[in-house]
């Protein structure tokens, strides 16, 4: 702290900054006419018809490769398309009753109670 006073004393506390005088006033009309000057036809041209519709092809373009990806990903390459629904369906069956099994044991009912819950179901439909 007395090291502060000394310097405060010694120093002073008025700015040495300065700015001349007027600097601020003339300054935008300085710095504007130092800017290089810009076309004004850039500003105010319309847009070609490709530019228009470019965000709308490239969205569709986006669509059609997503499309072709899943196909490709999905499809199994050692068995015909025509043959793979079929197949399909059978593993999907097959999955389904295992679930079905299994969710019938864990779930402690008897007989004549999963007999009821599954006549409600079918009656609801």
């Amino acid at each position: 702290m007395k090291e502060e006073d000394k310097l405060r004393k010694e120093l002073g506390m008025e700015n040495p900054f300065r700015v001349p005088e007027d600097y601020f006033e003339g300054f935008t009309s300085q710095l504007m006419s130092r800017l290089p000057e810009k076309e004004k036809s850039d500003v105010f041209r319309t847009p070609t018809t490709w530019e228009k519709i470019r965000p709308w092809v490239y969205m569709a373009a986006m669509f059609v490769g997503a499309a072709l990806i899943i196909r490709v990903a999905s499809s199994r390459v050692d068995v015909p398309v025509h043959e793979q629904s079929v197949l399909a369906d059978d593993t999907d069956m097959e999955t389904e009753m295992e679930y079905i099994d299994v969710a019938i044991d864990n779930s402690m009912l008897d007989d004549y109670s999963l007999y009821v819950y599954l006549t409600d179901e079918d009656s609801k439909q």
